[in-house]
């Protein structure tokens, strides 16, 4: 495959001077999509679907935009306290909300808990997130956002595949007009990125289509799924709030290992020890009860000592796969406490 710089200086050279950018950036794009039209016959994308949507697709300058607007963290950059993260995203409104939804949907969500294991709560928490329980989706036209993304080049591999996988989804029987989401592709009440979609999506409701856009049910048990698949144990908390002494001595029960994945959001997790350990070193419950002494935990302490700590299993990492950040796997596990009060 050419290079998007490649690409980019020779479409640059042939233009004429003086020509706007945008339309070198059209003609551009234009080229490139039948590398990408080639590259998606190659990995079993259906011809037929191809013509279908290759021809109708423009380059779209605004997602590339947002997509050079987002903010990139320096490695050694500070890290800012959880408690407003909290304050603005486990507000009233969302826990409002979120119990008024738990309860409309409590039959559908025991039947996905019992056959999943995936609490009720969690699902709705992580729909609330997302979605704002389905009310913010996006309204992004899905194949010519991420064909544009793919152009611009910075992250082609990502965004290719995620196109190609657009098109797995209308060769699998979904409508090309339901392929609407965020600037980035994703989409739907899970906000699932298409090949996401294609692995994890299920049909909750029976009508034979996993229609996460609408159906609420599909939503659910998409959402269910995804957990499933990374890993959640049933009958465990995510962890819960505790009270650190001051004397506990952090630097001894400091993390040694290097996470191949979002390094800087494992770095700040303890060692992990069991429930009886952390009782031993003098941590303290502060809304329940323990788990049992054999269940296992890592310590975070997202305002620094002296402030609320956390203590998070296994299950947290699970959220942590959905989105690896603390503030985002915290606040998810805090509303959907707030639900099920």
């Amino acid at each position: 495959m050419r290079s998007l710089l490649a690409l980019g200086v020779a479409v640059i050279a042939a233009a004429p001077v003086g020509a706007p950018a945008i339309a070198q950036d059209e003609s551009g794009f234009q080229t490139y999509l039948g590398e990408l039209s080639r590259q998606a016959a190659a990995q079993g994308a259906s011809r037929r679907t191809i013509d279908l949507v290759i021809p109708t697709l423009t380059y779209n300058a605004r997602v590339v935009q947002l997509d050079r607007q987002q903010p990139e963290t320096a490695p050694n950059a500070p890290i800012s306290n959880f408690e407003p993260y909290r304050r603005s995203h486990v507000d009233a409104a969302r826990i409002g909300q979120g119990r008024a939804a738990y309860q409309r949907q409590r039959p559908r969500l025991q039947r996905i808990e019992a056959e999943t294991g995936v609490p009720e709560s969690i699902m709705v928490a992580i729909w609330g997130h997302e979605t704002n329980y389905g009310r913010v989706m996006g309204n992004f036209d899905l194949p010519r956002a991420l064909a544009s993304l793919a152009y611009e080049g910075r992250r082609r591999d990502l965004f290719a595949g995620e196109f190609i996988a657009t098109l797995k989804m209308i060769d699998r029987g979904v409508p090309r007009e339901k392929l609407i989401g965020s600037w980035a592709g994703a989409f739907g009440g899970p906000q699932f990125l298409p090949s996401v979609y294609l692995r994890l999506a299920r049909d909750g409701d029976g009508d034979g289509m996993a229609d996460i856009w609408t159906s609420e049910a599909d939503t659910l048990t998409s959402i269910a799924n995804y957990f499933v698949n990374a890993g959640w144990r049933k009958g465990q908390p995510w962890g819960f709030a505790v009270s650190v002494p001051a004397s506990l001595d952090r630097a001894a029960i400091a993390n040694r290992t290097v996470a191949p994945r979002c390094p800087r959001v494992f770095d700040r997790h303890s060692r992990w020890k069991t429930m009886a350990e952390w009782r031993a070193l003098g941590v303290v419950p502060q809304t329940r009860a323990w788990p049992a002494d054999n269940v296992q935990a890592t310590l975070l302490e997202p305002d620094g000592p002296g402030k609320t700590g956390y203590l998070l299993t296994g299950n947290y990492r699970v959220i942590l796969d959905y989105n690896c950040s603390n503030f985002y796997a915290l606040s998810v596990g805090l509303l959907a406490d707030e639900v099920e009060r």
